[in-house]
């Protein structure tokens, strides 16, 4: 009987270590379930050239260390059509807008981690647009809903205070309302998609 004992006792010690092995992440001290950010893609700031006067905040929260949601608040001005690729067409004489729009676009986000820094992420950015002409003249209000998909890699630097994540997105959008028909001419030829590089960094705490 206190052979059978012994043997139970050990199979449920066992048993614990592995439930405890299964969670390392929660374990790690460098673990942090929040965390602040931004986008490199604001460097683009500095362009003489098609400031897109570009700002971006994020505030995130880890439900798991597999499992993030997200808030970010964007800011930028454009004044190109929205599926225009990068290249030669990309801000091409005769191919933007005539003036411009500004955004205000706050965000709700989640990313998966699925393999080691490996994620993949999906966020919903609600922009209200201001349409302005070639005279800076206020010529209507308009709402854009952007569905981005990325994939990419988390970097952790100094015990995972930091991180960086490089990744490539598609950027899509099912409704548009209220764009002017001048700057309508100017997207008529191009898609309402867009593949664009992500440059997310952030402070883990």
């Amino acid at each position: 009987m206190q052979k059978k004992n012994l043997w139970i006792g050990l199979a449920f010690l066992w048993a614990s270590s592995l439930q405890v092995d299964a969670q390392p992440a929660k374990q790690d001290s460098t673990y942090k379930k929040w965390f602040v950010g931004s986008s490199f893609l604001m460097l683009g700031n500095f362009s003489k050239v098609g400031n897109p006067e570009y700002v971006q905040v994020n505030v995130g929260y880890r439900i798991t260390p597999k499992d993030v949601v997200s808030f970010e608040f964007k800011r930028s001005i454009y004044s190109w059509p929205l599926g225009i690729p990068f290249g030669p067409s990309f801000d091409a004489p005769g191919l933007n807008y005539p003036g411009h729009a500004r955004i205000l676009a706050p965000t709700i986000g989640y990313q998966r981690f699925w393999w080691k820094g490996v994620y993949t992420s999906v966020h919903a950015l609600n922009a209200f647009e201001k349409y302005i002409d070639e005279n800076k003249k206020k010529i209507g209000n308009g709402y854009t809903l952007y569905l981005n998909f990325h994939l990419g890699y988390q970097f952790k630097f100094f015990k995972n205070r930091f991180f960086f994540e490089p990744a490539i997105g598609c950027s899509y959008w099912p409704v548009r309302t209220n764009v002017p028909e001048s700057f309508k001419l100017a997207e008529e030829k191009w898609p309402n998609y867009f593949i664009q590089p992500g440059l997310h960094f952030g402070f883990n705490f």
